[in-house]
């Protein structure tokens, strides 16, 4: 059923032999690609060894089952434990996305529905930093341009992970099943006569991109300065510190205010560029390999409402996968757990049946 692990088994040994080679680590920058597939395979191969091991014993425990019962009685309990680890293998095997173990740059923007969609997207923004707290992630703001009542019109955060990740537990693997536009029905502080309104905010996530990933030729650019708006404070509408830089070729835009300095803001403005612009590289590739898209659950079509949060039932239901809970008040706390895990199951299965 797994013969084409072999091969892999075989990668794996000749990884562990490249890396105990001490020159091989001369070049650091080859010597962390292969740690990194010799980390993506360790599991497969652990997993498939098990899985190996486990068909000799139940052999072994049948054919000593014809003279001892303790033996017979084994055979089943073995046989469960076959089938798990077949299961976990198949889900071992699954495409991974390559962007998997990447940051990300997390954008909320207000929608439809004036102040109440600002303050909607003030409580996804709170969601999201409460969600990075629970994992152990690290968040910053990078640019937010808030809204009278408290809320944001648009607010850019970049979330981090700490440590050695465990594979499908990077930031981009867990949190790219965020995209789209999330939809609340609730009653809003600005309504004096108690009705349900609906209004909506938008989320883009995009893998945070290296410098290494998306080359920018600056000649492709143009830069330009403007004075802040939003809340005073020092430096904050006194100065041209704003900067707004337009990749030519693709009118791509990134602007940053918050910081400072005009520098400063020039290199967030150009950290957001560069993870828009590996966005829109990954989707053309993705419309290229239109079959295997169409199997997966959708991701990149921002127009599309994935999620509703409707605060009278306390229910967030996820549209695309069927996902349903009562739990709003939780889930608005960070406990974004079962949610996020349904869309990664869905778009397993849906891998698993592709292939």
């Amino acid at each position: 059923m797994f013969e084409a692990v072999e091969e892999l088994v075989a990668e794996h040994a000749d990884l562990e032999k490249k890396l105990a080679d001490p020159s091989v680590h001369a070049d650091q920058a080859n010597a962390r690609k292969l740690n990194k597939r010799y980390a993506e395979l360790t599991p497969i191969v652990a997993t498939y060894r098990s899985w190996k091991q486990s068909g000799d014993d139940i052999e072994t425990a049948r054919e000593l089952g014809a003279d001892d019962p303790e033996f017979a009685a084994e055979v089943k309990e073995l046989e469960q434990q076959r089938e798990e680890l077949t299961e976990k293998l198949r889900l071992l095997l699954v495409p991974r996305d390559p962007s998997d173990d990447k940051d990300v740059i997390l954008e909320i923007k207000a929608g439809a529905g004036g102040d109440e969609s600002a303050l909607f997207a003030g409580d996804l923004l709170r969601m999201y930093l409460r969600y990075a707290e629970r994992v152990g992630w690290k968040t910053e703001i990078i640019d937010a341009t808030e809204s009278e009542l408290g809320g944001y019109k648009d607010v850019q955060v970049a979330v981090k992970a700490r440590g050695q990740i465990e594979p499908g537990q990077g930031v981009w693997a867990r949190l790219k099943y965020e995209g789209g536009v999330h939809r609340v029905q609730r009653v809003p502080a600005t309504e004096s006569q108690g009705r349900i309104h609906t209004s909506a905010a938008g989320v883009l996530v995009t893998p945070e991109a290296e410098e290494v990933d998306v080359e920018i030729n600056p000649n492709d650019l143009r830069i330009d300065v403007y004075r802040s708006s939003g809340p005073g404070g020092q430096s904050v509408n006194t100065t041209d510190s704003a900067v707004r830089i337009t990749h030519i070729p693709t009118g791509v835009v990134a602007s940053c205010q918050n910081e400072k300095s005009q520098l400063q803001n020039k290199e967030q403005a150009l950290r957001i560029l560069r993870s828009r612009l590996l966005a829109m590289a990954q989707e053309e590739a993705e419309k290229e390999a239109a079959d295997a898209r169409r199997s997966q659950v959708r991701t990149v079509d921002r127009s599309e409402k994935i999620r509703t949060y409707n605060f009278p039932e306390n229910r967030i239901s996820d549209h695309r996968v069927g996902f349903k809970a009562y739990n709003l008040d939780q889930v608005l706390d960070g406990d974004l757990d079962a949610v996020i895990q349904a869309c990664v199951d869905a778009d397993s299965a849906a891998k698993l049946a592709a292939a």
